[in-house]
């Protein structure tokens, strides 16, 4: 079976479909992967310690925004569950030192479904969502190494977050100076395969904590980075450029 990639994706905001780009973007990405046997993900959307399973069918969505056009509230996403993922998981992450808890009636969140809708229409392909149990970068990295098995399985790993993620910058005009440099230092870093360096962002990269006032949206890309440890310099850029003036960078490893 093909090692299956690990994916860090910018996922936006709901309106971020309506974008002119992106939608198109996304899905010509998913079109030159290899097809998955299942999806992984994790989502800046779902912090919950310790490390919770996510619905292993199909039950509704969890739209977790507010003050938006009723159309964003339609979507629908009905993609199969992953029990037998679900398991895999479990297995993986058995000890004593990693309780596993389950919520089974705990749907997709934004921060999955709304790429994914791009990514993968049909809604064919069976999903599992796990919670991030924590924020910290090396305990993440820890988490996608021990995850990493699963891409020799056919099983697509995605970390979903937002490259920036600061919403002042929803109310200015252009990109915002923090945004951009905080971009290009972090696509310096990612080239140069300076995991140090990213697992340090909020020290090392200019106007860390502009970009990040919290980190959650940052934080998926060490699972991602833990995922794809045999792959840092197999890394492609699937998107790059700013939507309302955050960045949208979005990086395939393997």
């Amino acid at each position: 079976m093909t090692r299956m990639p690990a994916l860090y994706l910018s996922h936006g905001a709901p309106p971020l479909a309506d974008d002119p780009l992106w939608p198109g973007q996304l899905a010509d990405w998913s079109a030159r992967l290899p097809e998955p046997k299942a999806i992984l993900i994790i989502s800046a959307h779902w912090e919950e310690a310790p490390l919770a399973i996510g619905a292993t069918s199909t039950v509704p969505l969890v739209y977790d925004f507010w003050g938006f056009p009723e159309r964003y509230y339609d979507v629908q996403y009905a993609a199969p569950g992953a029990p037998a993922l679900a398991a895999r998981v479990r297995a993986l992450l058995r000890g004593p030192d990693t309780p596993v808890h389950d919520f089974p009636d705990r749907g997709l969140d934004h921060g999955a479904y709304v790429p994914l809708v791009e990514m993968y229409p049909d809604a064919d392909v069976p999903v599992l969502q796990i919670s991030m149990p924590t924020l910290e970068p090396e305990r993440l990295m820890h988490l996608g190494r021990t995850l990493a098995p699963l891409r020799d399985e056919g099983v697509l790993i995605i970390g979903s977050g937002f490259f920036t993620h600061n919403l002042s910058a929803l109310g200015e005009p252009g990109t915002p100076s923090w945004s951009s440099e905080f971009d290009d230092w972090g696509r310096q870093a990612l080239e140069a395969n300076d995991v140090d360096a990213l697992l340090d962002f909020r020290h090392k990269a200019p106007a860390g904590r502009l970009a990040h006032p919290r980190t959650e949206h940052f934080a998926p890309l060490f699972v991602t980075l833990g995922a794809a440890a045999d792959d840092l310099t197999a890394q492609r850029v699937a998107v790059d450029g700013f939507w309302m003036g955050l960045s949208k960078r979005s990086v395939q490893f393997g």
